[in-house]
């Protein structure tokens, strides 16, 4: 029963590095980081994105030019992703990834401001925003 144990634990570590190896395709990330308990802005600033990111660049999700990922900063599996941005509470970011290089803006302060006083503003800005990075 060990061995068992013992085998799938190599097995998912040589997968997991095999997967940090392989070359990533060029993109651009919107990631929403959060907590397990959320504020009213908080579930606005995810709604928000969300529907602007389905509604408007369903082809880009689709052929992951665009990507959308909703991190829990609670969860133990997200760790290195969120010291990576050096996150301690709900943020959005948006990354554009190109020939293996990332460049991030930072969001949050403008998403709390809008997304739940003025969601059409917010909306009309994070369109602008991926447009301009998709080029």
């Amino acid at each position: 029963m060990c061995l068992g144990l013992f085998a799938c634990g190599n097995k998912n570590t040589k997968g997991s590095k095999a997967q940090e190896q392989q070359p990533q395709k060029d993109r651009v990330e919107v990631l929403y980081f959060h907590g397990k308990q959320r504020c009213i802005t908080c579930a606005a600033i995810e709604k928000n994105t969300k529907e602007t990111m389905e509604t408007l660049f369903a082809d880009e999700l689709k052929d992951g030019s665009l990507v959308f990922k909703s991190i829990d900063i609670s969860q133990t599996e997200n760790e290195e992703i969120t010291n990576k941005y050096e996150v301690t509470w709900s943020s959005l970011f948006i990354t554009k990834w190109k020939n293996g290089k990332d460049s991030t803006e930072n969001l949050t302060e403008y998403a709390f401001a809008k997304a739940l006083s003025a969601p059409d503003t917010f909306k009309a800005n994070v369109t602008q925003k991926i447009r301009q990075l998709l080029k």
